[in-house]
């Protein structure tokens, strides 16, 4: 009698338990792993943050942003982080299914160029009739390079090479004069004086009052997967909040980053919080100047069109 009661009374309980909830897969392809801006969502992952909102993260790092948008246009990702926000809007005016949910960084203060330490390069009017790096078409270290030149009425040659870490090669063997990187790449090397630093994207007027890089997302994910994306950004906000006040966080991106401690101590006084404000898309005429500038549109569009660009969920 026992025996029966237990067995008609066990389908009874597991029936009442409520399932554990899966958590949704998001796939990111973001831009240059190991840099602090970029490190957001890996650290949002090994914090557990992002799995708290519910997220599986799957990340997939990539040399620059042109790189970035194309997985997301194929549909090999569902966001796309730290796109040059030039390359972005060439996309979407070419008719990609995408928009921007954010921006990834505010101005660049995280850009600067940098020579061998025996180079005669001292400072900016040095870089006339010299070679001047980037990663690749349409990345945010292509929109800066240009710049740079621009404001400065240079004659140098922008050239890409890649990856930041290819970048370095190229310089140390004299492929490339001038090379271009980021906090807090190479800071350790600047430090031991192999490399000095010739120019930051201080120097360069237009840097400082645009956003400079995005986040991006397909128009499929916006229309079916709205719920998700909300709770990724409530989980990115979270995560750079996390970021700038729990010293566990330097810890964790010293571990991501393979960077001694005192460069990843330095990182958070080169990079304000206030740059890594994802709500807003500032610098709409200067966008879109350096977007002509840059021939990543063929014309310039009014602010409205650029607003037609841009899915900030609130």
């Amino acid at each position: 009698m026992r025996r029966m009661t237990a067995a008609l009374l066990a389908p009874l309980v597991f029936a009442g338990a409520a399932p554990a909830r899966a958590d949704d897969p998001l796939k990111i392809a973001i831009t240059q792993q190991g840099a602090w801006d970029t490190g957001i969502a890996e650290i949002g992952k090994r914090s557990g943050i992002f799995k708290k909102h519910g997220l599986d993260v799957d990340i997939l790092y990539t040399q620059a942003g042109p790189e970035a948008i194309q997985a997301l246009i194929a549909g090999s990702v569902d966001i796309a982080e730290g796109a040059g926000i030039s390359a972005a809007i060439g996309t979407i005016s070419k008719g990609a299914p995408v928009k921007i949910i954010g921006a990834e960084i505010q101005g660049s203060p995280d850009q600067y160029w940098y020579v061998p330490a025996d180079s005669p390069i001292k400072g900016i009017p040095d870089f006339n009739g010299k070679t001047l790096s980037y990663s690749l078409p349409g990345s945010s270290s292509n929109a800066a390079a240009l710049a740079l030149v621009a404001q400065y009425k240079l004659n140098a040659k922008t050239v890409s090479t890649g990856s930041i870490a290819a970048t370095l090669t190229q310089v140390l063997t004299g492929q490339v004069d001038i090379g271009f990187s980021a906090v807090p790449f190479f800071l350790d090397k600047v430090e031991a004086g192999q490399i000095r630093i010739v120019a930051t994207g201080d120097d360069v007027a237009v840097l400082k009052t645009r956003t400079g890089r995005v986040n991006l997302a397909n128009l499929d994910n916006l229309q079916n997967r709205r719920p998700v994306l909300r709770r990724f950004r409530e989980a990115y906000r979270e995560t750079i909040d996390f970021m700038y006040t729990d010293s566990a966080a330097l810890k964790m991106f010293a571990e991501y980053a393979k960077l001694p401690d005192a460069v990843v101590a330095k990182v958070r006084g080169l990079i304000p919080k206030a740059s890594l404000d994802t709500d807003d898309i500032t610098g709409a005429e200067q966008i879109i100047s350096e977007a002509v500038a840059g021939k990543f549109i063929a014309a310039p569009i009014t602010p409205e069109q650029l607003n037609a660009m841009i899915d900030i969920p609130k």
